[in-house]
């Protein structure tokens, strides 16, 4: 700050300056009147009059003491990634050396100089990969500078900028904008566009990806563009540059399916990066179909009818087996059921189309023949799912364990039906489980559930042992068989649970998590890896059976790769974090299995088209006065301070404004016509002026 002070000579009427300014007027009058009469006494009038209008005006002698104020130029730098191609960061480099140099030389100025990395360039609110948003980093990097202090900013960019401003009012500065771009002319490029990226797809029913291959060279042509599956399969379609094109993806299971598209290269093109586009596509299924078989008629027939007919992504088939079609007893055949049990039809012709079959209390009737039991556990062992929900039949030679079925079982009954009141309990291995780990008071030593009071005594030789009952026996008994699945509940009892007996238990949350279990629901499978993002960290968690710490390797989207140490936590979960700043899809492995998590967007904006243009910024640095210049044509223009009114730019030469500001750090007064003088050549001419007339 220079110091520096300033004289003016300024009034401070003792009336109202109207009032003043009134009598001045009257007086004058009367001097005028005065001289044409020439009456005697009348240059010693005016002289009193005059006096006492000077006094009345009050002027004084004032000397400001002034601080001068320096004005703030900004240099934003953009780093974001487009900035690395070609020779575009030397390019930065050189001409932000030269500016901080020629800036140094200008008085009364603050340079602040400001980089935008690629996590920056998008924005505190924005996601990264949303592109190059360096309007909205001026006005946080001016956020605490007043507007009349803002001398100019300059802009080293290659100009892929993408939150240019409509008008040059928008941006809220009265300064000039300049605009350095790096980079050269007509560059050439091609580049993958998607015009319909599907976020979800029906299981096992085609989606169709359309695109566009944009290539600035204007060759024309077909190109070579590969699909590559989440199985590793690669489709290849000759494809026409500039014109829409579709392709066809089968999604084969649920969850998320992340499909490649690439083109070819072409020799001597700007970057490859955007020569690949990258889909994530949530698969689901339309409708699980369930299929439910009750037998035995018992008090909680309707549990598990009740909860599969709540579940809005269950399609339910019921059937209720009451007795066998050969049974003669008599009843009236008006109260006989009209529709035969399909038996065919069901587990032989449409078998294929359930994703599960719940047998309730089903025992042996001779309804179901053994092929067709048979034909049930070919289905589970090629990929469906079995559930059986047992009763104290199942502890006879009635039960299904003495059919085919009874290979698939984990548990085999022992021929004991145990009768008396019994707390349900979690197994360490229900307390890492999906299915149960969630349940409401799980954690508990004893959950605070209600009681049953009949359990199915079985032996579990294989599968995970989730519930317990009766000293520790197995009550609810998992396990994957070939590529499916079968689930035993070996009490009938669920349903106390469900009529809040002493408060009930999580009768329904159990039973819909252990048939969408069943059914393969990715979020609940015991053995999975999984990865989200919040904000800029990368969370991700190991689901397994054991307590112990994973190792896995993230590897970012352009390649490189990092291990990540992952700790346990809650039962069955271990888990970490890790900083990101790349925008696009992360590829996690701990050797076993894979998963991928996308931060901000899958295609960044940025490389959409990565060409160096002034375009975008032309408009708005023309308006605020600014000029334009190409580093790779133009020499680097200096630099110079310039009044408010005058150019702003020019040949050679850009300007940042003198907006003169200052503050003042103390005010003399001295009074010109101090009070005793005023009253001395009043009365002084008031006297002269009656000697005179006297005469």
């Amino acid at each position: 700050m220079n110091a520096s002070s300033v004289t003016d000579i300024v009034l401070s009427p003792l009336l109202p300056l109207w009032l003043v300014i009134a009598f001045a007027v009257v007086a004058l009058g009367l001097v005028i009147y005065g001289f044409i009469r020439r009456a005697p006494g009348t240059r010693w009038r005016t002289f009193t009059l005059a006096a006492l209008a000077l006094a009345l005006a009050n002027p004084s002698l004032v000397e400001e003491r002034r601080e001068t104020l320096p004005d703030v130029a900004l240099v934003l730098v953009d780093r974001s990634s487009s900035q690395t191609v070609g020779d575009r960061p030397d390019q930065t480099d050189a001409a932000l050396a030269q500016l901080t140099e020629r800036f140094g030389r200008l008085a009364n100025l603050d340079v602040r100089i400001a980089e935008i990395d690629p996590a920056q360039a998008a924005g505190e609110s924005a996601l990264p990969g949303s592109g190059t948003n360096l309007f909205g980093a001026i006005r946080r990097a001016l956020a605490d500078v007043p507007r009349n202090a803002v001398s100019g900013v300059v802009l080293l960019t290659d100009g892929a900028i993408h939150d240019v401003p409509e008008s040059a009012e928008a941006i809220g500065l009265d300064a000039p904008i300049h605009a350095l771009i790096t980079g050269t002319r007509q560059e050439n490029d091609r580049r993958l566009e998607l015009i319909d990226a599907p976020r979800y797809g029906i299981v096992n029913q085609p989606v169709t990806i359309v695109f566009r291959v944009h290539d600035s060279a204007g060759t024309g042509g077909v190109v070579p563009v590969t699909m590559t599956t989440p199985e590793g399969i690669e489709v290849t379609h000759g494809v026409p540059v500039g014109e829409s094109y579709e392709m066809r993806f089968l999604p084969d299971r649920a969850g998320l399916l992340v499909v490649r598209l690439d083109v070819e290269a072409r020799e001597g093109e700007l970057t490859e990066i955007n020569n690949t586009a990258v889909l994530a596509i949530n698969g689901v299924r339309e409708d699980l179909k369930v299929l439910l078989i009750s037998g035995e008629v018992h008090t909680g027939e309707r549990v598990w009818r009740n909860t599969l007919k709540a579940d809005p992504a269950v399609e339910l088939v019921h059937f209720t087996i009451l007795r066998p079609p050969e049974k003669q007893d008599g009843t009236p055949i008006r109260e006989l059921s009209l529709i035969s049990f399909p038996v065919r039809e069901l587990f032989e012709v449409k078998l294929e189309e359930f994703d599960l079959i719940v047998f309730d209390r089903y025992r042996k009737r001779g309804v179901i023949p053994e092929a067709y039991l048979q034909n049930i556990a070919d289905y589970v062992l090629e990929g469906g799912a079995m559930m059986v929900s047992t009763g104290p039949d199942f502890a006879t030679q009635l039960g299904l364990h003495t059919t085919v079925l009874g290979e698939l079982m984990p548990a085999l009954p022992t021929g004991e039906v145990v009768e008396e009141r019994f707390n349900v309990l979690a197994t360490e291995d229900g307390l890492r489980h999906p299915i149960t780990a969630e349940l409401v008071g799980i954690q508990n030593e004893v959950p605070p559930w209600g009681p049953w009071f009949r359990q199915i005594s079985a032996e579990a030789d294989s599968g995970d042992v989730l519930l317990n009952g009766i000293e520790d026996r197995p009550l609810l008994v998992v396990q994957r068989m070939g590529e499916g699945r079968v689930a035993e509940l070996l009490s009938d009892h669920l349903w106390l649970w469900s009529r809040g007996y002493e408060g009930g238990g999580p009768s329904q949350e159990l039973l819909r998590r252990l048939a969408h279990w069943l059914m393969k629901e990715p979020d609940l499978e015991e053995n999975a890896l999984s990865a989200n993002v919040i904000g800029n960290q990368l969370s991700v968690m190991r689901q397994s059976m054991e307590d112990r710490s994973w190792e896995v390797e993230v590897t970012a989207p352009s390649g490189a790769t990092e291990t990540l140490l992952l700790e346990p936590g809650l039962p069955g979960c271990s888990s970490a974090e890790l900083a990101v700043a790349e925008a696009g899809l992360y590829h996690i492995s701990d050797g076993e299995l894979d998963t991928v998590a996308t931060v901000g967007q899958l295609n960044p904006l940025e490389w959409r088209d990565p060409r160096a243009s002034d375009e975008a910024l032309m408009p708005v640095v023309e308006a605020s006065g600014g000029r334009v210049s190409w580093l790779a044509y133009d020499p680097l223009p200096t630099v110079r301070r310039v009044s408010p009114d005058r150019d702003l730019a020019g040949t050679g030469w850009i300007g940042v404004v003198d907006h003169g500001r200052y503050i003042v750090r103390g005010i003399d007064t001295l009074a010109l016509l101090p009070p005793w003088l005023a009253l001395l050549m009043f009365v002084g001419g008031l006297a002269a002026a009656w000697r005179a007339e006297g005469r």
